[in-house]
């Protein structure tokens, strides 16, 4: 958690030094020391595959550097807002925020748990947002720092007020993406997604590209492209996430019952009964068609099956039978 911090306050302050072209598409050299350090630290197998995508992200981020555009000179947060109100970028605003509600009202309801590009266009989008306001509270705090004292202007606070509502959206559906599909699916589309429409917006509102030459464009653009490349190579060989066998949900739904019948109360097995019958309902309502739900359906199916076809056992658990219980569970 402590490095988590300092990784974000760094990101934070190089927004107050560079253009968002040249730092948010950067971030995917963190991809690279977590998979460095979970090779050595967490004995995860680093593919060649995997060694090949960093090398991309790497030859990528080295282009994106030496190609990027320089940081403009701003002396007030007023100058920012001037910017921000300019026709284009509040045509990008009103765009997003459309669409953002449309996924929101309209798209969640109905494909949120089957299509993982409402829940990452919903965080790609703010987050753009997100970049740019951050930025404006970056510069305002650095100008405050030098003595040019910001506070005052009710921009700064503005834009305040637009990073923290962002930052908390943003983090909601994130987190939302990532408990519904796989990590390795929703990563590389994030990142591709978030960081276009960082650099679509960031040129909009302080014309990066202003005064660029083309092969300078084309340079960086390439070096995007190739981080991108690299991103999606290294995730595709991340090993998958390894789940219990759907073959040993009679095992488990066994030891369930008998951890059950152990307790010789009709109330214990009555409580335990009901609350599995619950929660396979809520499954089944649900409808998140993930594998660790199709492994949990698979155990209550497995236990409510034995509740069905085998209400004699239930009657001998409440007569403490153990034992003709146990032979009736045979046949499990």
């Amino acid at each position: 958690m402590f490095t988590m911090v300092i990784g974000e306050f760094a990101n934070f302050v190089a927004y107050m030094y560079a253009p968002a072209v040249l730092v948010t598409p950067l971030g995917a050299l963190s991809i690279i020391v977590s998979a460095i350090l979970a090779h050595f630290l967490l004995r995860e197998k680093l593919r060649k595959l995997g060694i090949l995508g960093c090398v991309l992200c790497i030859v990528g981020s080295t282009i994106i550097v030496l190609h990027a555009p320089g940081e403009h000179n701003i002396s007030s947060v007023d100058q920012i807002w001037d910017l921000a109100t300019q026709p284009a970028f509040l045509l990008y605003i009103a765009s997003a925020v459309a669409v953002v509600l449309v996924l929101v009202l309209y798209c969640e309801p109905r494909y949120g748990q089957t299509n993982i590009m409402v829940y990452i266009g919903v965080c790609s989008i703010i987050g753009s947002v997100t970049v740019m306001s951050i930025k404006a509270v970056g510069i305002a705090i650095k100008l405050t720092l030098e003595g040019y004292s910001q506070v005052a202007h009710f921009q700064s606070w503005i834009f305040a007020m637009v990073s923290a509502s962002c930052i908390i959206t943003q983090l909601i559906y994130l987190n939302k993406a990532l408990d519904t599909f796989n990590t390795a699916v929703v990563s590389p589309i994030y990142y591709a997604m978030f960081t276009s429409l960082t650099i679509f917006v960031s040129a909009i509102m302080f014309k990066d590209w202003a005064g660029e030459s083309a092969s300078d464009i084309v340079s960086v653009l390439c070096g995007f492209i190739t981080v991108l490349s690299g991103t999606m190579v290294l995730h595709g060989t991340r090993e998958p996430e390894k789940l219990p066998s759907a073959g040993n949900a009679s095992t488990v739904a066994r030891h369930f019952i008998h951890f059950t019948c152990s307790h010789n109360n009709a109330a214990t097995w009555s409580c335990l009964s009901s609350l599995c019958l619950c929660l396979y309902q809520t499954l089944l309502i649900n409808q998140r068609l993930s594998e660790k739900n199709n492994y949990c359906v698979k155990v209550l199916q497995t236990i409510l099956h034995f509740l069905k076809y085998h209400g004699l056992c239930i009657r001998m658990a409440r007569y403490g039978n153990k034992k003709r219980m146990m032979n009736c569970m045979g046949s499990l």
